[in-house]
């Protein structure tokens, strides 16, 4: 997105078009190179677009290669205030907060726009940003977006220049790292939060449920739930969105789909061990997603429904004892709390209310 408004920008104060657009960051003494793929400057002058692609790694296929096209124009100050002379808007396929809200970005991917871009604005111009991603309301369907109230597309929500994946072996070496780190305290109680995810991150923490350490984990929670055991921690608690932590009901640790989904499979199985009627365990097995089973479910039976995902929560501290004990005997209780879509934090299993409560809250100041 950076070096496509750069691109942009740049034809449109009269320098050529560079095919590779070179971006200051913060705290780095080297600059990086990004490719943008085309950047045009529309009859008048006063209007440039650039298109350029994400570059994300390996085991990120839901932005690879992803276009993004940004559009920039001069417009006026408002109310002479030179200040502010950058407006950025957010176009088709971009997050906001809320129908008709504000541009749903980080404050770094913020802080990177304003910082490449400065240079560039005449004293006395202001130039509007509007960001457009073609599929960027298709693919924010996959995923939970719209839990944190953000529509409409996809968040720019970059915290660093370059991209790390939560699946990479080197995600699961820092995270080890930090949770050694914290366990080795001398102010270490023994109670752990690990939240899957940055939208559980921020969930957790807005609920009031950040009075013990979290550690924000990726996909390898198999090898992170025996260290911790290792580590000293007596209690356990998973908080996460009911999507990812589905598959430790089926026994699936490390999360990461290109590994192994089974989602639906998984909650087909446990509908089947509720005893749900067979009319219901059909609309679950014919659902394209959980969140779409969930609300399934709950338009029939809110009863059965509330069964079923309890009984998630139950079987996600229930496998992971169990995977644990493949490795080792810790005096460690593992609890769960799982959060949905319109972010409500709505189950838990036995151990998980019961961590709730220590925390100062129950599960019923939060559905």
């Amino acid at each position: 997105m950076v070096a496509a408004a750069r691109a942009a920008t740049e034809i449109l104060i009269g320098h050529s078009f560079k095919p590779n657009q070179s971006l200051d960051l913060p705290n780095r003494e080297e600059e990086i190179s990004v490719p943008i793929s085309k950047a045009i400057l529309f009859s008048g002058g006063c209007q440039a677009i650039a298109i350029s692609h994400c570059n994300s790694c390996a085991g990120i296929d839901l932005t690879r290669d992803l276009e993004v096209w940004v559009f920039v124009e001069w417009i006026s100050p408002k109310d002479d205030d030179l200040e502010n002379w950058l407006e950025l808007v957010p176009g088709m396929g971009v997050g906001t907060l809320g129908p008709g809200g504000e541009t749903c970005i980080s404050d770094f991917a913020l802080q990177l726009l304003r910082r490449n871009l400065r240079s560039l604005v005449p004293s006395g111009r202001c130039l509007r940003v509007e960001v457009v991603i073609p599929k960027g309301r298709e693919l924010a369907q996959r995923t939970s977006n719209e839990a944190f109230g953000v529509v409409e597309g996809l968040a720019l929500i970059g915290t660093q220049a370059e991209i790390q994946s939560s699946a990479s072996p080197e995600k699961l070496k820092e995270n080890l790292y930090l949770l050694r780190d914290q366990c080795n305290r001398s102010d270490f109680g023994g109670s752990l939060t690990f939240v899957i995810g940055e939208n559980g991150l921020a969930l957790v923490k807005q609920l009031g449920l950040d009075s013990q350490p979290i550690l924000k984990v990726g996909n390898w929670l198999g090898p992170l739930l025996v260290a911790a055991a290792e580590s000293g921690v007596k209690e356990l608690l998973l908080f996460g969105y009911h999507g990812k932590l589905v598959k430790l009901a089926g026994g699936i640790f490390h999360t990461h789909h290109h590994l192994a989904d089974g989602r639906i499979e998984v909650l087909t199985s446990l509908a089947i061990k509720e005893n749900l009627p067979i009319d219901l365990i059909e609309v679950i097995n014919q659902s394209v997603s959980i969140e779409e089973a969930l609300i399934a479910v709950e338009s029939v039976n809110s009863d059965l429904a509330s069964k079923l995902w309890f009984r998630i929560a139950s079987e996600v501290e229930k496998r992971s004892t169990k995977y644990l004990a493949n490795y080792g005997i810790w005096p460690i209780s593992i609890g769960s709390a799982l959060f949905d879509r319109r972010r409500r934090l709505r189950w838990t299993g036995k151990n998980g209310a019961r961590q709730l409560l220590a925390l100062g809250g129950c599960l019923e100041d939060f559905s």
